[in-house]
């Protein structure tokens, strides 16, 4: 049985019956069946039940005249996360916006969640980054073809398309870009997991490590480090994939 945090033998307690259930169902066969849900899985389900407890508050609290101190956060968070689009999407940026800022949140509290005794960070372990940037490159992908329809988006693939480059060029050229394009958005998805992972994993190493060794003082340092990192790799996230958004739905001149 593997180590389980409080909050997954919760979990595991009330619903391993019909979550093994359910992955039989789909054909996957659950390593431990009395505990089919593990502890990122549980963290991030966490995550999502506070943003959605926050958000609710904040619907409820909404004000122009006297907005809160909640309402601020979320206010500059959203305008931040706007004013970046602008800049590296252009017009029509705000369009995005609803999904940047949820997977920017969503992604800061599996950060620093971690931070809390009892919890761990979801994020320091592969698939769920790897979750995240396969959201990412989902939703780019969808969004160029949205705005450029498939046929015209698949052509990018392919190199440019100057009309008047000889055939003789352009064909050999499209059949050498094809492949090296398929490659390099698949390395995306690469790039954005193994930075997120890497960084809260190697976060998480040195907190425990010396928090073992000296337990007093100095590990408040690496706390505060930790918080830094967090921030720092979630924006780093979202600016790449508004990096991807602005190639996928930007047109040519």
């Amino acid at each position: 049985m593997p180590e389980q945090l409080w909050f997954t033998e919760i979990l595991n307690y009330f619903f391993a019956g019909p979550v093994t259930g359910l992955l039989r169902f789909l054909r996957i066969e659950p390593a431990y069946p009395q505990a089919p849900i593990t502890n990122p899985v549980a963290m991030q389900l966490l995550v999502v039940l506070f943003l959605v407890l926050m958000f609710a508050l904040l619907r409820s609290r909404l004000s122009v005249d006297k907005p809160g101190a909640l309402q601020h956060i979320f206010e500059f968070t959203h305008g931040f996360v706007e004013d970046q689009g602008q800049e590296i999407i252009g017009h029509g940026s705000s369009t995005f916006t609803p999904f940047l800022v949820t997977l920017a949140l969503f992604i800061l509290l599996c950060n620093l969640i971690g931070l809390i005794p009892g919890f761990e960070s979801p994020t320091a372990v592969p698939i769920v980054p790897l979750g995240c940037a396969v959201c990412a490159f989902v939703y780019y992908h969808m969004q160029g073809i949205r705005k450029k329809g498939v046929a015209h988006y698949a052509a990018h693939f392919l190199g440019p398309s100057d009309s008047s480059m000889s055939l003789f060029i352009r064909v050999p050229l499209s059949i050498l870009m094809l492949p090296i394009e398929i490659v390099s958005h698949l390395a995306r998805v690469l790039s954005l997991t193994i930075r997120l992972w890497a960084n809260m994993f190697a976060g998480d190493l040195v907190t425990m490590a010396f928090f073992s060794m000296i337990s007093i003082g100095v590990p408040v340092l690496f706390l505060a480090l930790h918080i830094g990192v967090s921030f720092l790799q979630t924006y780093i996230f979202i600016l790449l994939t508004m990096v991807y958004l602005a190639g996928a739905v930007a047109e040519e001149h």
